[in-house]
């Protein structure tokens, strides 16, 4: 069983403004971002993510020798950290900058082999929920940048 942190879920909607990948990749975007691309707007997300891996075992030797290992006692574990960072700007204006950590762990036994997938995706679901969480909380205020950076001076000059 993985051990992820528990993230509020909150069922996932598009923000009230389009944006414009500028930096990441599609598939790894947090879903409110996802839902909310467009490539012809003048509001740009830069996305990024990234992973840590911290992995503990007894050596082999030992853990034969423990009794308790031989009924399933964990003899390791994989840690993984993910990372992200989301910054929503309109030109050289920064609107939002989110940033978010989160780790995951799995133990695993004697019986068992270890895999970082199923931690990596776990840590990843946790990181994308907490950008969204931060997101979701401030998209009132975006939602109002967004339509002052449209109004202003150097908005209505560039159009």
């Amino acid at each position: 069983m993985v051990i992820a942190p528990k993230v509020e879920d909150v069922p996932a909607h598009a923000l009230p403004f389009k944006g414009k990948l500028l930096s990441g990749d599609r598939n790894e975007l947090p879903p409110a971002v996802a839902m909310s691309l467009s490539d012809t707007s003048p509001v740009t997300f830069t996305y990024r993510e990234e992973l840590t891996h911290d992995e503990y075992h007894a050596p082999l030797i030992i853990s034969w020798a423990v009794p308790a290992n031989w009924v399933g006692a964990p003899t390791g574990d994989i840690g993984v950290t993910a990372f992200a960072s989301l910054s929503v700007s309109v030109g050289d204006t920064v609107l939002g900058d989110y940033t978010a950590k989160e780790h995951a762990s799995k133990s695993y036994n004697l019986y068992t082999q270890p895999t970082h997938k199923e931690v990596d995706d776990a840590a990843l679901a946790a990181v994308r929920q907490r950008i969204e969480q931060k997101l979701y909380k401030d998209e009132a205020r975006l939602a109002q940048a967004v339509a002052s950076a449209g109004k202003s001076p150097t908005a209505s000059a560039s159009k």
